[in-house]
C-alpha cells in the first residue's frame, strides 16, 4: 500500500499511553520490538476508511511504502483531534523517527511548578546544552486557538444586553407617550366601567403586534448569519426551531414587563382627573 500524501506524525513509544489516545486495534509502539523503529506505523480511524479497510482489524498487518519507507501496520487508534475544531479529523500516520522529533510532552502538576519547570530546564541543558530551553503549557495552547470566539461571544453577549435595554427604555417612552395622549379615551373608558386588564390589554397590544413583526423579520436574518457561522465548524450544533421560539416568547415577556409599567399606571388612575386634563 503506497502512502502519501498523508498527514504523519513522528512519536515515540510513550506518545500513545501519554496523550492515553485508545487503541482500537492490534497494538502500541513497544520497546520489546525492536522493528518499530524502522518497520511499523500505526494508523487512526479516518486513514483506515481511507484506506478502504471494512474495519481497523483488517488494516494491521498489511504492508506499507511512505517516504521511502516501507513496513507495516501494527496499530490503529481511535480518532482524535490534532487540529483546530472548526476542522474534520483528517487521516493521520505515526511512525518512530528519532531524528524528526523536536518537542518533548511532560505530565506536570500544579503544585511546585516554578520548581518543577527549572528542574526539566537543567536536565535539558545537560542533555541539549546547544537548544534554548523554552516551553509553553498544552491547555494554554488549545484556549489560544479558541479565544477569538470565546471573546466574541461574551462581546455578543455585553451587545445583546445593551439593545434589550435601550430598546426597552424606547418602547417605555413610546408606551408613555402613547398613554399621554389617550388620557382621556383611558378615563372615559374607566367611567363607563373598563376594567384594569381591559385597560392594559388596549395599551398593550398594539406595541406587542410591533414585536411580533419584529420577531417575524429578524428571525430568517438570524438563521441565515447563525447558519454560515457554524459552516466554519466541521463538528457544530443544529439549529433547532425552538430556539427561535424561545428568544420570541423572551421578547413577547420583555417588552410585555416594559409596556406593563406605564399601563397599569394609567389604568389604575383617578379618572376624574384623566377627564379635567386638557
Amino acid at each position: 500500500m503506497q502512502i502519501a500524501a498523508l498527514d504523519l506524525y513522528f512519536v515515540d513509544y510513550d506518545y500513545i499511553p501519554q496523550y492515553k489516545v485508545k487503541i482500537v486495534a492490534g497494538r502500541a509502539f513497544s520497546r520489546q520490538f525492536s522493528s518499530d523503529t524502522t518497520k511499523a506505523m500505526i494508523l487512526n480511524e479516518s486513514a483506515v476508511r481511507l484506506f478502504g479497510y471494512p474495519s481497523p482489524q483488517e488494516a494491521i498487518g498489511r504492508k506499507f511504502d511512505q517516504w521511502g519507507r516501507q513496513g507495516m501496520i501494527i496499530g490503529v487508534v481511535k480518532d482524535f483531534h490534532f487540529q483546530a475544531l472548526q476542522q474534520q479529523i483528517k487521516p493521520l500516520t505515526m511512525r518512530i523517527e528519532p531524528d524528526g522529533c523536536d518537542q518533548i510532552s511532560v505530565k506536570v502538576s500544579s503544585a511546585g511548578l516554578p520548581a518543577t519547570i527549572a528542574a526539566i530546564e537543567n536536565k535539558w541543558k545537560l542533555a541539549i546544552p546547544y537548544r534554548p530551553f523554552s516551553y509553553y503549557f498544552a491547555d494554554e495552547y488549545y484556549d489560544r486557538q479558541y479565544r477569538s470566539e470565546d471573546r466574541f461571544g461574551r462581546l455578543f453577549v455585553y451587545f445583546a444586553i445593551l439593545t434589550i435595554f435601550i430598546s426597552c427604555l424606547g418602547l417605555l417612552g413610546l408606551a408613555s407617550y402613547s398613554t399621554l395622549q389617550r388620557t382621556k379615551e383611558i378615563g372615559i373608558r374607566k367611567v363607563l366601567g373598563a376594567s384594569v386588564a381591559g385597560i392594559i390589554n388596549l395599551l398593550s397590544k398594539e406595541f406587542l403586534k410591533l414585536v411580533v413583526i419584529a420577531f417575524l423579520i429578524s428571525t430568517p436574518i438570524a438563521w441565515f448569519l447563525m447558519y454560515h457561522w457554524l459552516k466554519d465548524f466541521a463538528y457544530r450544533v443544529d439549529i433547532s426551531w425552538w430556539i427561535f421560539a424561545l428568544s420570541g416568547l423572551m421578547a413577547l415577556l420583555i417588552a410585555l414587563f416594559t409596556i406593563s409599567i406605564q399601563a397599569i399606571r394609567a389604568a389604575l388612575s383617578n379618572p376624574i382627573i384623566a377627564l379635567r386634563s386638557e
